[in-house]
């Protein structure tokens, strides 16, 4: 069995989450830049099997598409075709930045270092997975 990688895409930064082999606990992985992405899991990928990626999609709360969803569509793409033996699977991210600032309060994390989008991207990135994880429980 595969791990699970996610994502939190952005024009900038990704933030990369990924579970344990046995697909249950998720954990950060790193942030790296947007444009490096592909190269990174291109490299991930010859070092641990990974079944599923799942990539955040961003939505309005009406389900509308924001500034930034024809770049993760076109995203979704390029790892289709870059990946083709990987399943690519999209997943509701609303809501998760602002969890993940609220998770880095309740952690005691200091101010300066909660103004570092890097980290907030991985925690969006694991919330985003293990919000993946829990709705698999249903299906």
């Amino acid at each position: 069995m595969g791990r699970i990688l996610a994502i939190d895409y952005g024009v900038k930064r990704v933030g990369l989450a990924v579970t344990d082999p046995l697909q249950i606990i998720a954990s950060g992985l790193d942030t790296v830049h947007s444009q490096d992405v592909l190269a990174f899991l291109a490299r991930y990928f010859q070092q641990e099997p990974v079944d599923e990626i799942i990539v955040g999609m961003p939505k309005h709360l009406d389900s509308s598409d924001t500034n930034n969803t024809q770049h993760v569509v076109g995203f979704v793409r390029k790892l289709q075709k870059q990946f083709p033996d990987k399943k690519v699977i999209t997943h509701d991210e609303r809501f998760t930045s602002r969890m993940a600032f609220q998770t880095m309060i309740d952690m005691g994390i200091s101010k300066k270092a909660r103004a570092d989008k890097a980290t907030v991207d991985k925690i969006s990135a694991t919330i985003i997975l293990q919000s993946y994880l829990e709705s698999r429980q249903y299906l």
